[in-house]
């Protein structure tokens, strides 16, 4: 049976899908990119603060599926330009010890949503 999660202090989905998924233990988000949860404006003042809005976004979902980045086991990024890896790695790097990190993977893509520079989901389980 499944559970959709939804919260107030992450992005309000804005197509025919739900924030996250719960199903059984295992929760999969949908990506989230970097727009503000309250005003519903893009945070896009350069590639870390958009990365951390993106960050924060996935935090609001996961504690509404009373979850924390530990809970995180794979996680998907999508990037428009392969040159802002390393600064979307600093920022997602303090999300996560290294010793207990997500298996995950980077993709560059032609295009994302509202044409942001970053966008990222993840499958947790309790």
């Amino acid at each position: 049976m499944k559970k959709i999660i939804t919260t107030k202090n992450a992005p309000a989905p804005i197509g025919p899908y739900n924030q996250a998924v719960l199903a059984g233990n295992t929760l999969y988000t949908s990506g989230q990119i970097a727009l503000h949860p309250e005003t519903g404006e893009l945070v896009l003042a350069d590639i870390k603060t958009e990365t951390k809005q993106v960050m924060e976004n996935l935090k609001a979902v996961l504690a509404a599926a009373d979850m924390t980045f530990e809970n995180v086991i794979k996680t998907s990024i999508f990037i428009s330009d392969m040159n802002n890896f390393s600064q979307i790695n600093e920022v997602y790097g303090e999300y996560f010890e290294d010793s207990s990190a997500p298996a995950r993977e980077t993709v560059e893509v032609a295009n994302l949503p509202k044409f942001v520079n970053v966008e990222i989901s993840c499958i947790a389980i309790k």
